[in-house]
């Protein structure tokens, strides 16, 4: 597959519809990006296919319409965003992006716990 491209912030929410949905059409996408903010079917069908290009995404031709599907997991977007975010604005600080997410927003109990969870097994040296 080679190195994928890092996607910006308008293919990531494409993405995002195609990790919740499976794979889909340029219409389902249209459609679910139109439930959050209105945007013209166009813009969505050259994003997605810029992405193809890009190798974000694979399209399967069917006869009647193209039904695309997410090229990398979700967890290896997130890891690559985070990674650069990491370099870019904390200079490699993992403590410092980790204090900056926990005092730029209040965690659930839920998230916390789980938090604690893999601190524990990074310890251990099982992370």
């Amino acid at each position: 597959m080679g190195k994928l491209q890092k996607p910006t912030e308008a293919e990531l929410a494409i993405l995002h519809v195609l990790w919740q949905r499976g794979p889909s059409t340029v219409r389902q996408v249209h459609q679910a990006l139109n439930e959050v903010k209105s945007t013209g079917y166009t813009t969505v069908l050259k994003f997605m296919q810029i992405m193809h290009e890009k190798g974000l995404v694979s399209r399967d031709e069917e006869p009647y319409a193209h039904i695309y599907k997410a090229r990398l997991p979700k967890e290896h977007a997130q890891r690559t965003l985070v990674t650069d975010l990491l370099d870019r604005a904390f200079e490699g600080s993992v403590s410092g992006l980790v204090l900056q997410a926990l005092s730029s927003r209040k965690a659930t109990p839920e998230e916390l716990s789980e938090i604690r969870k893999i601190l524990k097994e990074y310890e251990r040296g099982t992370k």
